[in-house]
């Protein structure tokens, strides 16, 4: 097969000439600069240790197989050229293009492939390492073809996760330690080629002129940028000037006071900045502050429910985003796979039934929202819910002090925070929590910082997204599973362990038919806003993003909205192509 969906069946058939969200007559040349936050210290995105430049795993490394951005999972040959899976995925065959080559121009054999497997499940990062080790054999089976048996846990999605997996040439990184951070210059399959790294300044990638895979109909009318560089800044502040500048080209916005206001300066105001605007089809995911139940009085769902009812959702839109944001009411928000509004199913009722005392009435019948205010600042009815559920959890207040009313000492709690932006949020947050006695102190770190405090979970609360598809599956274990929940660097950073949870996300993975699968993630969507791990925050309706008018883009976006690789340079080969070009995105 040329190519496999999750489930159903791929859109594009066996002769499509190029994904919809490009213009296949996109000229190559020029560059494009982009801006990054923070620095780095390694050139290996697929380990622990370090914090990788960004750009690798996007542009050096490939994969077996490209993921379409226009349908919720298919895979298209990309390294491998097709795919052979029996009806109940036990197994998949991959056939190698005998044209691929890494950057080096020594040839990509089967030998890479079950290298990349072995190195990756050993010593790669902690979703590899999951993942990989459901691989019970490894091996080739023809001149061109590799077979990945796996354990026969029921779980379909296992061929596109190995679809997905990065191919690592052996004869470079089977020397060394794979684990230790570097900048040594990767050696990869794909479109571009490192130039040069500069920790805490840049890093440069040049268009390779002799790309394998320039002509595959995964590729056309990607990568057309002849150089792509990151310059990384301290912080956003910093960054968002040398946008107005014109030393970044492109900035994806998230912001609404600098969407709305701040970006009204002179070369947007003539022209020259340009503005767009995208729909989106995917998931919004869950941006959130994480509660970590590994602090003792986190640990207490009491205390974690009592500080989701502190959290003033719509006084903060009003006075910090000019109601620009939606609250984010569930972990698969904007999609069908959310439960906020619609009433448990027959078939999400049976999966539910072991732990359907855990369910509040309006969880299952559809009507639960998160809380919600008059906005006008007080707060007032959830104060008291928040405090009598405190109450409930052991804690009185003693002169304005929330205390433990066993050790007599104040509930205090520390949000850590990575940008001016989060800092802002964080403040009026911790506001809220000092006027119910909650001890709060907000703590700003360098990204570098926040990371390690992420990968440790050494934290009490602090923000994060994690972004979601419409096809969510192994993932899920990695986010809320509870064998996640003890291995640092996984991204269960709540420390969910929970079987409740541990089995949806095994009906998830079990899933043949789309109503099955829509049923496992809407009855997976419950429990975790039953448990209260998270205190959603809130997404944009739109994706924004502003760019420079020599950077030019196709006419539409794609399912996830913009994809950067097919953007182009307005005075590449010569100024042609340019019909390609839209205006701001409606």
């Amino acid at each position: 097969m040329h190519a496999i969906a999750m489930h159903g069946n791929p859109y594009h058939g066996p002769g499509f000439s190029h994904f919809d969200y490009v213009n296949p007559d996109a000229p190559k040349g020029g560059s494009l600069t982009l801006g990054a936050l923070g620095s780095f210290d390694s050139l290996n995105p697929l380990i622990v240790k370090g914090q990788p430049a960004q750009g690798l795993r996007d542009y050096v490394f490939e994969s077996l197989m490209a993921r379409g951005l226009d349908e919720p999972f298919s895979l298209y040959g990309l390294i491998a050229q097709t795919v052979e899976v029996p009806p109940d995925r036990d197994w998949a065959e991959f056939t190698l293009d005998p044209r691929a080559r890494f950057s080096d121009g020594m040839p990509v054999t089967i030998a890479d492939v079950l290298f990349s497997h072995a190195l990756l499940r050993d010593k790669g990062r902690p979703n590899h390492r999951f993942y990989y080790s459901k691989v019970t054999r490894a091996e080739q089976t023809g001149e061109h073809t590799v077979r990945f048996t796996f354990s026969g846990d029921g779980d379909r999605e296992m061929p596109l996760i190995i679809g997905l997996m990065p191919v690592l040439p052996k004869h470079v990184y089977g020397k060394g330690d794979f684990e230790q951070t570097g900048l040594a210059i990767p050696v990869g399959s794909g479109p571009y080629v490192v130039t040069s790294a500069e920790p805490g300044a840049r890093i440069v990638y040049r268009r390779d002129a002799n790309y394998w895979g320039r002509d595959l109909p995964v590729n056309r009318g990607r990568f057309n940028f002849d150089s792509i560089a990151f310059e990384y800044f301290r912080d956003s502040n910093a960054l968002f000037e040398a946008f107005t500048k014109g030393i970044v080209d492109v900035r994806p916005e998230d912001d609404p006071v600098r969407w709305f206001s701040g970006l009204d300066f002179p070369a947007q105001r003539d022209g020259r900045v340009i503005r767009d605007e995208f729909d989106i089809g995917t998931p919004a995911g869950m941006s959130a502050y994480v509660l970590n139940a590994r602090r003792a009085a986190l640990g207490d769902p009491k205390v974690r429910q009592a500080l989701v009812l502190l959290f003033d959702f719509e006084t903060t839109n009003r006075l910090l985003y000019s109601n620009a944001y939606e609250r984010t009411q569930s972990y698969f928000a904007r999609s069908e796979l959310s439960s906020h509004g619609r009433a448990a199913s027959a078939a999400e009722r049976a999966l539910l039934a072991p732990w359907a005392d855990r369910l509040s009435a309006d969880m299952l019948d559809g009507s639960f929202s998160l809380p919600a205010s008059s906005g006008g600042g007080a707060n007032r009815e959830n104060r008291r819910r928040a405090g009598e559920l405190l109450g409930r959890a052991g804690y009185r207040l003693k002169a304005g002090r929330l205390v433990s009313a066993k050790t007599g000492r104040q509930l205090a709690l520390e949000i850590i925070v990575a940008s001016r932006e989060q800092e802002r949020l964080a403040l009026s947050y911790s506001r809220a929590l000092e006027r119910a006695g909650i001890g709060a102190k907000v703590r700003y770190v360098d990204s570098a910082q926040y990371q390690r405090r992420l990968q440790t979970f050494d934290f009490d609360i602090i923000e994060y997204r994690w972004y979601a598809s419409l096809s969510p599956g192994n993932e899920q274990r990695i986010f809320w599973g509870s064998e996640a929940a003890g291995q640092d660097g996984s991204r269960n950073y709540a420390g969910i362990s929970d079987p409740a949870v541990d089995a949806m996300i095994d009906k998830l993975l079990e899933a043949r038919q789309r109503e099955e699968f829509v049923a496992a993630a809407r009855a997976l969507d419950r429990l975790l806003l039953a448990g209260n791990h998270v205190i959603p925050l809130f997404h944009l309706p739109r994706q924004w993003a502003a760019r420079w008018d020599h950077i030019r883009r196709p006419e539409r976006g794609s399912l996830h909205g913009f994809v950067l690789d097919a953007w182009w340079h307005r005075d590449a080969g010569g100024g042609a192509a340019g019909a390609g070009e839209a205006g701001p995105a409606r």
